[in-house]
This record gives C-alpha cells, structure tokens and sequence, in this order.
C-alpha cells in the first residue's frame, strides 16, 4: 500500500486536508440469483476532505455503494480509487484497516473497555504500546470524553452518545484519510443526535478527512454534507451538488420530495451559529471563584444571573444571584446548564434549544470553551432575511 493511504498524516495538525479523493468509475454490485444489480453504473468523484452524503430511501443501494470502498462488499464491476490507488487491487484487509468506519450503534466490542476498543486497528498495523496508549488518550479528548473517567469502562457502562464517539474514536485511532459512516447517529434520541452531528462538524474543521457518509435524512444530509448525492433505486445518481443548490433547485420530482416542504426555512440549516452575532455580555465565573465574589460582581453590574465555566471554561452552571447567599461552593450553587450548542450547530439547532431553555443558550468553540449567546432576535432575524429573500426570488 503507497503512503497516501498507509502512513498517518501529521498534515491535520496544520490544518491542512489529511483527506484523499475517491472516484468511482462504472461500479456495478450484482448479486447471485437476482435479475436486477443492487447498484448499476454508479460514477462519481467524492473530493479530498469533503463531507459527502449519500441520502435515499431504504434499499436504494446507498449502503452497498459505501461499502464497497472499501470492499466490505466486492464490486461486481468498475473500478474504486482512493488516493489514485486502485482499491480492487489492495489487499483488502489492508485497506479496511486504513479506511475508518463508523456504524450505527458503535459495533463497539462489548468485553473490551473504551481504550481496547480505540487501539484495535493501531495494534494491528503493529504500533508500539507507549504510541497506542498516547493515541487513545489523544482521540479520547478529541471527541470530548476524559480519558481518566472513560478509558477504562466497558460499552455497557456508556450512554448511546458516549458510545457513538467511541466509534467515531475508534475510526479515526489510525489517522485514517477516508472515514466511512453508515447511519452512526440514527440510533440516539434527537438532542444526542444533534450533539453528535456537531461534534463530527468540529472534528472535520480540525482533520479534513474525506468523509463519505450514508443516511435516509435530508435535514442530517443539508446539515453536514458539502456535498449531497441523492440516491433513487439502484443508486441512481438522481442530483449531485452542494446542499444550496438542491435546496434551491431540485433535479426532479422525486428529489423535491426529499427536500419536502419548507425548503426556505431549511436554508436555516445551512446557516452556523458561526456566521452571526453572539452576545458577550453574560457575566461568567470560574468554578473555582468564590461565591461571595461572584454575588459582589453581580450586584456591581447590576445583573441577577451568571454563568459558571469548569476550569476548561466549559459551561457547567446557571447561577442566580440570590443562589450565592449561602452557597459554599459554585461546583453546586444554582443549575446544571440546560441546552448549549456549538459554533458549528445550525441556526436551526439554535432555535429549537431556544425553544426548550425559553431564551438565549450558551454557544461553546472548537474545545467545548464558552464563546458567548446567542439569543432569539439573532435567529428571528435570520429567519425574517431568508423569507425576504425568498419571496423577492
């Protein structure tokens, strides 16, 4: 195998794409006894460090598609290239493990802890053990978990998010440049669903992986994809653009259906807390601050709530002021934070834990460090911009 796909690339840290491009050229998946292929003449480039969605209905083919990259399932015909490497003519162990892959539910190994299961494919391509033990410490905080609280625990004793970004850990312990994830958030409730969509957007903004990524919903698909194949039976190829351009002008009839009704306000998804204003003005304090000079910094300023930052600044707590009269501690004065959302989450993301927290929600950065609020006016101002727009065209 050449060094684009084998060697572990130190080009993430700058900042650079670590991605490879794919192109399919003329695959076809056949499968005994059948009159029909499950895939037939599917041709497309996936660039190098893009997110690339495969959206359709049940059985359209997505799934076969994806997993013949890397010849999970065998092409019946075509040809696969990652990196300008001809796929069909690796050794296919070889290539699943530099190709990372992302399933719904984890598929982690219910007897080995969180840490065993992240160094599985780096012990196989023979890393020694001090290196695999720092990588598994390093994908752990990569994808917001402590190492010291979650290294040594077994699938069992983690909720389905925890468990989703173990996977997502796992996929990625061998610095590979092509991730592959087949519905891997489809199996969480929707607020762990929408975390998790924001982290993989956070985790792409630092790695630049090529990501290929298969789902059934065209909100998840708007949300995360650069781009968006949506798939018809077969994996027909019915529209391949960036997520504006079908939202704007679906290729037929049965894409339009995809899109559903509303397509303007779905332009909300495409917009990122990033892109707008975020209030600074909320007093925060330290968890290790003393109460009693919280409660004076308030009452100089004339404010009744605080938010109260871990000693990574991450949100913890709301605290009001009459809440520190007594408090001993802010590690326990006021409420644990409800909803927060990051830079990378969606307006519409925004609005709906506006919804649930009745006001404004914190907006956390690329390390879940406090970045400021962004409030309701923000959003309804978006929306009101978009309507415009829309009727005027």
């Amino acid at each position: 195998m050449s060094e684009t796909i084998a060697s572990p690339s130190s080009a993430a840290a700058e900042n650079a794409v670590s991605g490879v491009e794919i192109q399919l050229e003329h695959v076809t998946k056949r499968y005994p006894g059948s009159r029909q292929p499950a895939v037939d003449d599917v041709t497309m480039t996936i660039p190098a460090g893009k997110i690339v969605i495969l959206v359709g209905p049940s059985g359209c083919g997505k799934t076969t598609t994806m997993r013949m990259i890397n010849r999970l399932i065998e092409p019946t015909s075509g040809k696969i290239t990652i990196g300008g490497e001809d796929a069909l003519k690796l050794n296919p162990d070889r290539l699943r493990r530099k190709v990372g892959y992302a399933i719904q539910q984890a598929g982690l190994f219910p007897h080995f802890t969180v840490a065993q299961n992240i160094a599985v494919v780096p012990g196989l391509l023979g890393w020694d053990k001090k290196k695999v033990n720092d990588r598994v410490e390093e994908m752990l905080d990569l994808v917001g978990l402590d190492p010291a609280q979650f290294r040594d625990r077994y699938p069992r004793q983690l909720s389905g998010g925890q468990q989703q970004r173990v996977g997502v850990a796992r996929a990625l312990a061998a610095d590979p440049p092509v991730l592959l994830m087949d519905e891997p958030f489809g199996a969480v409730d929707p607020i762990t669903r929408g975390n998790l969509q924001d982290e993989l957007l956070r985790l792409q903004s630092e790695l630049h992986k090529t990501i290929v990524f298969v789902t059934h919903d065209f909100d998840e698909a708007v949300k995360l994809g650069d781009k968006i194949a949506v798939l018809g039976p077969q994996s027909k190829i019915l529209q391949y653009d960036t997520p504006d351009a079908i939202l704007a002008n679906p290729a037929d009839d049965t894409v339009a259906g995809f899109v559903g009704a509303g397509a303007s306000l779905k332009q909300l998804t495409l917009l990122r807390v990033r892109d707008v204003e975020l209030r600074q003005s909320t007093v925060t304090a330290s968890v290790a601050d003393a109460p009693a000079d919280l409660h004076r910094k308030l009452t100089e300023q004339n404010e009744k709530y605080a938010l109260v930052l871990d000693q990574r600044r991450r949100p913890l707590r709301w605290v009001h002021v009459r809440d520190l009269r007594n408090a001993s501690s802010l590690a326990t004065a006021g409420k644990p934070l409800g909803d927060s959302v990051s830079l990378q989450s969606t307006l519409q993301d925004a609005l709906e834990a506006m919804l649930v927290e009745g006001g404004a929600v914190p907006v956390t950065g690329q390390r879940g460090e406090y970045a400021g609020m962004i409030e309701m006016d923000t959003v309804m101002a978006e929306i009101q911009r978009l309507r415009e727009e829309h009727t005027e065209s």
